[in-house]
């Protein structure tokens, strides 16, 4: 046995040592080992590092070894470049001979389909020949240390540093190189920089310097501030947005301009903003909407004669068929006749109408005769039937979960605007079994159809159309049927849902009311084993049982979602955040009828609840490469009246899984300090989901790029879920203030993620690290890891595979 641990010690060496980065290496080369900072003390360390034009390559710790590297040269190693090359001439060769065929032959069809193949075999070649094979563009080239490279970042940074206001900074580089190996340092002196003293605006334009005037305190450049370029750039774009807004249709950033007069003394700067006059007229004019047309052109496959005229709120529609509603179309233009020109109006115009889901581009442009302006909106219909199909894959309890879901969209259903949708979702979901330690497959069928209409129904009247359509109303009917199969019952509901959607201007923030959300729910089949289980847990005061029983429930809710700079864009450098907010009133009308409570004899449940959750998340970009994000959720439901304490089960919270302590398998954290029945699997082996009704979830993420397409994770996930006043089958699981804080549960763990833009694939390993089923003071259990035990004791690290971020 421990021959066997030698040689296979040996063997990771020797792999190492092959995959060496300075392997091979030749004379007077050496691999860039690491890029240092020296002297930065008032600048933006970060961005500094982001302007290096050569990096190291990520390597293994502990080793001389990349995995970009390793995928690079693998792919290297059955890649030919000659060989690209002459595949290439050839498809050159063979598109111009298609090309001169299209030019003789009458059937030109099946040479235009052969030259759409070729043009697209030539654009994979060109690709091939740029970026190298799928290995070589998912891995990384070896750095090696290119003088020319290094020059060019100090000239970089000397721009950055002055642009910055260090406009008397230093910038030097040395190189250390050892054993093939280079270690660069640049130097940075970066001296006193230089204030803004003072700004004076030259203008001739009364209605240009008053607008300015009036918004000075949003002004990017400010007295006493360091000089930043980058803040003359933003002024720049913020005047021509205010001018524009304000009338001014041909006024361009190019008509500002900045004199600066240095002080080398006193390291000061007077600015000098000038608008300068335009070329065409003796001053900028500001110019008003002389009236709107709309037209709704054919789908380009068809030509009809057709046309169809209307007017109204003075806008002239003009339709190739009698399908459209200028009532509706003319809520979603927020620009009237005689109205200022802004260009804010016109951006929002577009969104709104293209929300509406009716077309396939909109197209606003301006015709102009002296200070006046022609809208025309040129629009097409997008086609009337899409259907949409998706299949998925998703993994809980280690088993997999294959789904399949259809949407077909009818649009313009009513020639007012409204989409029939009709849903089906069919798919199968790991769960374990409550009433042994075995491990299933769910069944879930669900089918629904709904009409989206574009505007606020019942109880609303009169000009509620034009009132509202700025902010993109939506009223939703929607009627479902919803089937699950279950290890231990199955469960059918049939449902009804009216709801109003609407958003705020830059569709920052979304409201959502359901104003009404019925539910008809029956579990027709329970198992004799699971039914006891029911019955074993009344008989100690839990009456989950409740939640089995026929049931009608409805519930009045609304949600509110706040989006802060684009939260969702990971791509972005910039930082942003998401909040949710709901609350949900449950069987509120029952308040106003004469009912007694759920008792031993009633076969039909009731239920009345509150339900509260604010769920905040948060992207913090380090740099290019490297982020942090934050997620952090609170909710609590409080059943009274009829309930007789229970909730309706898919209302009740669960902690754990891919998008929530992800330590633990999905539902099974907490309640509390409550310890599950220690099982034939041992102590992390647990049988049960867990209902809760309040939960406290807090997460945070590193997330850093490792090498073309892989991400890789590290991360802490903490809280727990409870219930609320005490469960006597379930010692612990309600929430105290004087021990909750002991009991909140702690996880860690690693993860890599394969990042295609259009899809994230995502694995997460994650182990405990705090456990609050343990008694206090054994609480601990990371210290049951050791390089003899890497996954600590049975159950206690879950593997998670999900699609998408966590949050």
């Amino acid at each position: 046995m421990k021959f066997t641990k030698y040689i296979l010690f040996i063997c990771v060496l020797w792999g190492m040592f092959a995959c060496s980065l300075s392997k091979n290496l030749p004379e007077n080369s050496y691999v860039l080992e690491d890029n240092r900072l020296e002297g930065v003390e008032k600048s933006n360390k970060s961005e500094i590092e982001g302007l290096y034009f050569q990096e190291p390559n990520t390597r293994i710790p502990l080793t001389n070894s990349s995995l970009g590297v390793t995928i690079y040269r693998i792919g290297q190693s059955f890649y030919d470049s000659a060989k690209v090359t002459a595949r290439l001439d050839a498809k050159n060769s063979e598109l111009i001979e298609v090309n001169a065929r299209l030019e003789q032959s009458e059937d030109r069809k099946k040479l235009l389909k052969k030259r759409d193949k070729i043009q697209t075999k030539i654009q994979d070649l060109k690709k091939l020949q740029e970026y190298g094979n799928f290995l070589m563009r998912t891995g990384n080239p070896l750095a090696v240390l290119d003088s020319a490279l290094t020059e060019k970042t100090v000239t970089e940074i000397d721009n950055y540093l002055y642009n910055k206001g260090f406009l008397d900074a230093e910038v030097s580089f040395s190189v250390e190189t050892r054993k093939k190996k280079a270690k660069v340092s640049y130097m940075i002196n970066e001296k006193e920089p230089y204030l803004i003293d003072s700004i004076y605006t030259n203008s001739v334009n009364e209605g240009l310097l008053s607008l300015i005037n009036n918004t000075k305190e949003k002004s990017f450049i400010k007295q006493g501030d360091r000089y930043d370029q980058t803040n003359f750039t933003r002024e720049r774009d913020r005047l021509e947005e205010l001018f524009k807004n304000n009338g001014y249709y041909m006024f361009t950033k190019s008509f500002i301009d900045y004199n600066l007069y240095y002080d080398t003394a006193e390291h000061q700067i007077n600015v000098e903003q000038r608008i300068l006059k335009p070329s065409f007229s003796e001053k900028h004019e500001v110019y008003r909407i002389d009236s709107i047309t709309f037209k709704v052109s054919p789908p380009s496959d068809q030509f009809i004669d057709e046309k169809v005229g209307k007017n109204f709120r003075n806008i002239d529609f003009t339709f190739y068929r009698d399908r459209f509603s200028a009532k509706l179309l003319g809520s979603r233009i927020l620009f009237d006749e005689g109205q200022k020109y802004s260009r804010i109006d016109i951006v929002e115009t577009q969104k709104q109408l293209s929300n509406l889901d009716l077309f396939r581009y909109i197209n606003i442009s301006f015709d102009t005769l002296g200070n006046s302006l022609t809208a025309k909106i040129l629009t097409q219909p997008n086609q009337k039937y899409q259907l949409t199909n998706q299949l998925g894959l998703s993994i809980t309890e280690q088993l997999p979960g294959p789904f399949f879901s259809m949407v077909l969209r009818n649009r313009n259903f009513f020639r007012a605007g409204e989409i029939l949708e009709f849903n089906t979702r069919a798919g199968f979901e790991g769960v374990a079994s409550a009433t042994d330690q075995g491990v299933y497959q769910s069944k879930e069928f669900g089918i629904s159809g709904s009409v989206i209409f574009p505007r606020f129904l019942i109880p609303f009247y009169g000009r509620s159309l034009e009132k509202f359509g700025r902010y993109n109303p939506n009223t939703r009917t929607q009627i479902g049927y919803n089937y699950t199969n279950r290890p231990e019952y199955t469960r059918s509901g049939l449902n009804g849902l009216l709801a109003y959607t609407w958003v705020t201007r830059g569709n920052r923030q979304q409201f959502t009311i359901n104003a009404a959300d019925v539910n008809y729910v029956r579990t027709p089949q329970i198992s004799r084993d699971f039914a006891q289980v029911l019955l074993d847990l009344e008989s100690q005061g839990n009456n989950l049982i409740w939640s089995f029983l026929p049931s009608l429930i409805s519930s009045f809710s609304a949600q509110s979602i706040i989006n802060f700079n684009n939260y969702g864009n990971y791509t972005s450098l910039n930082k942003a955040s998401l909040l949710k907010l709901f609350v949900e009133s449950g069987g509120t009308t029952l308040n106003f009828i004469n009912t007694s409570s759920n008792s031993e004899t009633t076969d039909f449940a009731r239920f009345q609840w509150l339900k509260l959750q604010a769920d905040f998340r948060r992207y913090y970009p380090l740099n290019q490469k490297s982020t942090i994000a934050y997620r952090a959720n609170f909710g609590i439901a409080n059943p009274y009246g009829v309930s007789n304490g229970i909730l309706p089960y898919e209302k009740y919270f669960f902690a754990g899984g891919g998008t929530s302590i992800r330590a633990w398998q999905a539902r099974r954290l907490g309640p509390g300090s409550y310890t599950p029945p220690i099982g034939d699997r041992g102590r992390y082996d647990y049988a049960f989901e867990q209902p809760a009704e309040m939960i406290i979830e807090t997460m945070l993420e590193y997330r850093r790029n490792l090498v073309g397409y892989f991400d890789m994770a590290v991360f802490v996930d903490a809280g727990n879920a409870w219930v609320i006043g005490v469960d006597n089958s379930r010692p612990g699981a309600d929430f105290r203030y004087d021990r909750f804080y002991k009991e909140i549960a702690l996880g860690t763990g690693v993860g890599v993620r394969m990042d295609f833009n259009f899809l994230v694939i995502r694995l997460d390993l994650a182990t405990k690290a705090v456990d609050p089923s343990m008694p206090e003071g054994d609480r601990w259990v990371l210290d049951n890891i050791s390089f003899s035990n890497l996954f600590g004791l049975k159950g206690q690290t879950v593997l998670n595979f999900g699609i998408g971020y966590p949050f």
